[in-house]
């Protein structure tokens, strides 16, 4: 045991058991890993013990010069103190944040007269800023019910009590349209325009309900005093109010704040929302993006997601719904996991939300990096069937033939989850008399992979058979049994209309659990469709083929020039048989014309 060996194993003993945050350094004093613990000295030993660690923890520990503690009172001061750590020093081993895209906020301007906007860019000296927003297209439909009900300037003019006062402005066209108030001019009180922005503060804020009862008493009131045109004005603002929290309230459950958390992951990447609601109103919602480091479990992801986005969104709800219960939970919180009721249609949202999200960024990343995506794509197949290796290149073989007839094969090639055109692969039937399927498989994958050997060419990482529990025990057959060879086979059963149903795998083949609307489905499908589109290609080109030979390659005098002639004026064979000797003539000459007239005239039973 060398010294610094000797400095880990001094260290392990002498940490407490007491709950606390422990710090792994390098050998440069660099923070690279920071931990939280109910008990320390459990966790921390833990990291050293061979027999349970992982490739990750392997990785860490080589580069673990020094440990530092601090104990805490509790689990939860162990978390909020790690979070601040990880925050502070952004260890090398410890989950990443990663930027997730910029959603629009609202901004009402610090100005004299303030005008009320959607921006990207957050500057907090400038104005005060409500959301981010990431469900639907809240921000447009509250700012556009906001210039309805109140006539706010829009423009970007420098205006001060001072300057206003002084008439140094002129009205735009938006006031002759009715849509701005002119207090450029000073065509409205400062009073009248404040009142005007603290409503749409509280519309905003989610409080829209508050708004829509004064309309009604203002309106009420309007009526008593007969101003019936006033009053009417009033009911049509009071309408637009009314259609807006019917489109922008969710529930009516919760009549205060609540924080509603959604989670999912993909690979090592951790995506994680939240929807802060007011009223039953969605008024902030987030996303965040988060790649594992050392195999952290999804409570730790969650407890680790919540803080953030509370503190980005300056949450103080007590009330949260969340699909599990993160591993450290703040004492002042109210949690609820929502199985029915408002409170999981609230869930689904969060849900629907960083589903959404994901998708968007696995998009993205494709674009970017379209290996990405064959990798990912392949990956999962790979986790299905658990295969032992990659699926890199596949081979899928489908049989044609019509009762019987010019029976052929075809074989695609998909590599790193592409068509590799230039290996597909023709086969005649060779050895196989009538309409046997399971024969010509056999057949075929033979043939296909003796060549591979003989050539001394890589063979596929799998085979997949079009059809069922028969096709792959005959590919099983020819693979194992004939060649000695042993490539993962899996089927694809399809349902009546010859579509894709699902995935069969392993002997005796099971159905394997296949979303319809995951990538592996649609990966399958497309070579499903491939094969037997490339089978059914031959097939049709073949029995062309022969039917022409056996009308007119028997006929004396007819070469392959003649017979282009002919069926390229005459269009089809049919037509050249019911054609007269003079028309024959002209494309193919008196002698030959005779021939053929003569050899069709002869086929004619009486």
């Amino acid at each position: 045991m060398n010294e610094m060996d000797n400095h880990i194993a001094l260290l392990l003993k002498r940490i407490p058991e007491n709950p606390g945050v422990y710090q792994y350094f390098d050998k440069d004093g660099q923070i690279i890993y920071v931990g939280k613990a109910k008990n320390l000295h459990r966790r921390v030993n833990s990291y050293f013990q061979k027999d349970q660690q992982t490739y990750k923890t392997k990785q860490l520990v080589k580069h673990i010069a020094d440990i530092k503690y601090i104990v805490v009172d509790s689990e939860q001061d162990a978390f909020l103190l790690e979070n601040n750590l990880i925050k502070q020093h952004q260890p090398h081993y410890n989950i990443l944040l990663k930027d997730g895209k910029s959603y629009p906020s609202i901004c009402i301007t610090k100005e004299t007269y303030p005008r009320i906007f959607k921006t990207r860019t957050i500057d907090k000296r400038s104005g005060e800023y409500f959301g981010p927003y990431s469900y639907g297209n809240t921000v447009d439909l509250c700012l556009e019910l906001i210039h309805k009900l109140y006539p706010i300037r829009t423009c970007n003019m420098a205006l001060t009590k001072e300057s206003v006062e002084k008439h140094k402005h002129k009205v735009c066209l938006k006031y002759h349209l009715g849509t701005c108030c002119g207090i450029c001019e000073d065509k409205v009180s400062k009073e009248d325009y404040d009142c005007w922005i603290s409503a749409a503060k509280k519309i905003i804020q989610g409080n829209a309900q508050e708004i829509e009862k004064d309309l009604k008493q203002e309106m009420i009131h309007l009526s008593e005093q007969m101003k019936y045109e006033e009053a009417a004005l009033v009911k049509e603002k009071s309408e637009l109010l009314e259609r807006f929290r019917s489109k922008t309230v969710i529930t009516n459950t919760n009549a205060g704040e609540i924080d509603v958390f959604g989670y999912t992951e993909d690979g090592e990447k951790v995506f994680i929302s939240i929807l802060h609601l007011n009223n039953g109103s969605i008024v902030q919602g987030q996303t965040v993006e988060y790649r594992k480091q050392m195999d952290e479990p999804k409570e730790e992801m969650l407890a680790f997601g919540m803080k953030e986005l509370r503190e980005q969104l300056e949450s103080k709800t007590n009330e949260v719904i969340v699909p599990f219960i993160p591993d450290v939970i703040d004492e002042n919180l109210h949690i609820h996991i929502a199985t029915t009721g408002d409170k999981k249609k609230l869930l689904d949202l969060a849900n629907h939300n960083v589903e959404q999200y994901k998708q968007d960024r696995i998009k993205q990343n494709d674009k970017l990096n379209p290996e990405q995506r064959a990798t990912r794509i392949l990956g999962q197949l790979q986790s299905l069937l658990q295969l032992p290796t990659l699926p890199v290149f596949i081979d899928s073989f489908d049989n044609s033939n019509i009762q019987g007839s010019n029976p052929v094969a075809g074989c695609v090639v998909f590599k790193k989850a592409k068509p590799c055109k230039s290996e597909y692969k023709h086969f005649q039937i060779k050895t196989v008399v009538g309409a046997d399927d399971y024969a010509s498989m056999r057949e075929v994958v033979r043939r296909r992979y003796q060549h591979l050997i003989d050539e001394n060419l890589p063979l596929p990482n799998l085979i997949i058979a079009d059809g069922g529990i028969g096709q792959m025990h005959a590919i099983r057959e020819a693979v194992e049994d004939q060649l000695g060879l042993q490539i993962p086979i899996a089927g694809l059963k399809k349902d009546s209309h010859h579509r894709t149903q699902t995935l069969l795998y392993g002997f005796p083949p099971a159905e394997i659990d296949m979303p319809i609307t995951s990538e592996v489905f649609r990966f399958m499908t497309q070579i499903q469709d491939e094969v037997h589109r490339f089978a059914i290609s031959y097939h049709k080109k073949k029995r062309s083929k022969a039917q022409i030979k056996s009308q007119l390659d028997d006929i004396q005098g007819v070469g392959a020039v003649t017979k282009q002639k002919l069926l390229r004026h005459f269009g089809s064979v049919s037509k050249i048989r019911s054609a007269s000797l003079e028309e024959l003539a002209e494309i193919a000459g008196t002698r030959t014309a005779s021939s053929i007239y003569e050899y069709f005239r002869s086929q004619i039973t009486v």
